[in-house]
């Protein structure tokens, strides 16, 4: 039987939806709910194995992220806010007594920003600290005398900055993409004096909604949407937990929000340069070839129009980062793809065999493009049967202009 003074978690969601509403912007419906589980997720902290990070990110300044971060400063428990601590400063933060914060990173393109410099220990602290095994050793003691301890990072961590962060946190992440208001979309101006204490008064009632359905939230293995899997899934199982416990219409919107924004975030992804190497030499370069001599593939790739190739670390790609790219990945029989000699009259010049690249193809590239059998490998010139790199090389440079039906060179 439920207590009569027993609160509404469905009503209180409301209330926290619409204090967001009245300070914020948000992209999309679904993003409201998003961050508004988010608030709320953050007080059951104990209940999950895992907690997604929260991230405003925008190509602009003065796209409403900072204010969004205020707003859930005021909603969530122990709220830390920072632009730039140390990795040593956090992890005693999280390991505290007083229990474990949520974390505010306000500006986090200055720390990963392009000009950000290493910060490769904040970037571990925020990976680990995604679950709730996180630990990061520390040697604690004075001079000679000093022992090895681990300190948890697990805590719930909202981010804020321009562009993007990287891979390793924006897969943990519920990613939110900013945009500057239209003159149409109004908003109440933000008072700390007189506004702060109202999303406090939200805080107190979510924090008491929270200690009222902990053991139902403990136990929720809630429902994902179809196709939601491995990380995604991670990211907004405790997101679905929350809105199952506080019923309503909420399961209904958490789960239409997490199938719009785990697509937004995959329409959003950039195949890494490795991908994208793997994918323009199946679908620009070999077509269906057997094997393509080294010089080919590089004065192919270069030629390419809206491709990376031209600028890799500030230098056009070359044999040896073309060998360093390839050989992270395998061949068939589980060897690091590297390039093998080819056979012509002039000479025996280095290349890539397509048989070495098929398992990587099939394993890390996005379905091939429709394309008919005759029309790749035509337009593709390919060394076999004794022709010589050179001609091939030759053949390159005039394959633009050439039509889909002309013959093949290797015959």
């Amino acid at each position: 039987m439920t207590p009569i003074n027993a609160i509404n978690g469905a009503a209180l969601l409301d209330e926290v939806e619409a204090f967001h509403r009245r300070f914020n912007v948000f992209p999309t419906e679904h993003a409201y709910v998003a961050v508004t589980l988010w608030d709320a997720h953050a007080h059951l902290l104990d209940c999950f194995d895992s907690t997604p990070r929260l991230a405003f990110l925008s190509p602009e300044p003065g796209s409403g992220k900072s204010r969004a971060l205020e707003i859930v400063e005021t909603l969530t428990p122990r709220a830390e806010a920072t632009v730039n601590a140390s990795p040593n400063a956090l992890f005693r933060l999280v390991d505290a007594a007083e229990g474990r914060p949520t974390l505010l990173f306000d500006e986090i393109d200055t720390v990963f920003g392009p000009k950000a410099g290493d910060n490769e220990p904040v970037r571990g602290f925020l990976n680990s600290g995604y679950r709730r095994i996180g630990t990061m050793l520390r040697c604690v003691g004075d001079g000679a005398n000093q022992s090895v301890q681990r300190f948890s990072s697990f805590c719930a961590v909202a981010m804020a900055g321009l562009g993007s962060l990287p891979d390793t946190i924006l897969t943990r992440s519920v990613i939110i993409r900013m945009r500057k208001r239209a003159p149409n979309e109004r908003i109440e101006p933000y008072r700390q004096r007189l506004n702060e204490h109202q999303g406090h008064a939200l805080r107190d009632q979510l924090a008491k909604w929270a200690d009222s359905v902990r053991e139902q939230v403990s136990g929720a293995w809630p429902d994902l949407p179809e196709g939601v899997t491995d990380r995604p899934a991670d990211v907004w199982e405790p997101l679905l937990a929350v809105a199952d416990a506080a019923g309503g219409d909420w399961p209904t919107r958490a789960r239409a929000a997490c199938l719009e924004l785990v697509n937004a975030a995959h329409d959003n992804d950039e195949a890494s340069l490795g991908v994208r190497l793997l994918t323009d030499l199946r679908d620009k370069v070999f077509c269906g070839a057997d094997r393509v001599p080294t010089a080919v593939i590089l004065e192919m790739l270069l030629a390419l129009d809206d491709a990376p190739w031209a600028d890799v670390d500030d230098k056009p790609l070359n044999s040896r980062m073309l060998s360093k790219l390839l050989g992270q990945y395998v061949t068939p029989a589980n060897k690091p793809i590297k390039p093998r000699g080819i056979r012509t009259p002039s000479g025996f010049p280095k290349g890539y065999y397509a048989e070495d690249l098929t398992d990587a193809w099939t394993r890390y590239c996005p379905p091939p493009p429709e394309k008919s059998a005759t029309s790749a490998t035509s337009a593709t010139p390919q060394v076999s049967r004794g022709e010589s790199a050179a001609d091939t090389t030759t053949a390159i440079r005039h394959a633009a202009a050439e039509t889909a039906t002309q013959p093949t060179l290797a015959s």
